[in-house]
């Protein structure tokens, strides 16, 4: 399993949210390169990019900041955050991101994440957010009526390289992951599943390494790593 460690940019800015919420922020670094150099060196094997004021003013507010990670870090990078257009898709491409994730627009045009697909194959990841299992869109500040599991089922054999799943109430709250709810979704699916939210000890881990064969094959954390209640290299040790 891959533990990949998040950086999310706001005003340029490394930050965590609580539960998304924009005014619910904890500045941890002014150099977001300078903390995703600092998960490259002690073994990330992909840094989670997310631009934070793009996924609520609809486009990228933030490139100068992933500009500067991607030129400063060698592992490959994943961005999300205000991806509507395909455009906008092959500019991340074309600056050296490894793949892009489409959120918001998986629910709203989800044509958009098949043609992306098509011009892009591997490099496509489908952002599904839920709050009580039901999809949340726009940085997740709506809740829409589709639930999690069938949106998710929507994709299947689109060529989608994965699925970012997150549990909303347990991002950054550092009370577990939704082990339940994730394990229902990767079952649901072919398409390979990286669970996010919640995680915060070496024990989430363990218990997301159980879901391996469910179709779980990765980890998104920040919080637990920022705030040092997860130690990133003995995650990686243990994740095999």
């Amino acid at each position: 399993m891959i533990i990949i460690p998040a950086v999310d940019i706001k005003d340029g800015k490394c930050v965590r949210l609580l539960q998304g919420r924009m005014d619910a922020e904890t500045v941890f670094s002014d150099e977001p390169a300078e903390m995703a150099k600092q998960w490259e060196d002690q073994g990330a094997e992909i840094i989670h990019l997310i631009d934070l004021d793009g996924a609520v003013g609809k486009m990228p507010k933030n490139l100068n900041a992933i500009k500067d990670i991607l030129e400063k870090i060698n592992v490959p990078v994943q961005v999300g955050g205000g991806i509507r257009q395909l455009d906008t898709i092959e500019t991340y491409l074309e600056m050296g991101v490894k793949r892009v994730i489409i959120g918001t627009e998986a629910i709203n045009n989800p044509q958009l994440v098949e043609d992306a697909c098509e011009m892009f194959p591997e490099q496509i990841i489908v952002g599904i957010d839920a709050r009580n299992g039901l999809v949340a869109i726009e940085g997740w500040t709506e809740t829409t009526g589709v639930k999690a599991v069938d949106l998710a089922k929507k994709f299947e054999d689109k060529g989608v390289a994965a699925i970012n799943f997150t549990d909303i109430h347990r991002d950054g709250m550092q009370t577990g992951p939704n082990i339940e709810e994730t394990r229902r979704l990767a079952e649901a699916v072919s398409i390979p599943v990286i669970a996010s939210g919640g995680v915060s000890t070496i024990d989430d881990i363990k218990n997301l390494l159980l879901l391996q064969d469910s179709g779980v094959i990765g980890v998104i954390t920040g919080r637990a790593l920022y705030e040092e209640t997860l130690n990133l290299k003995e995650a990686i040790a243990i994740s095999g």
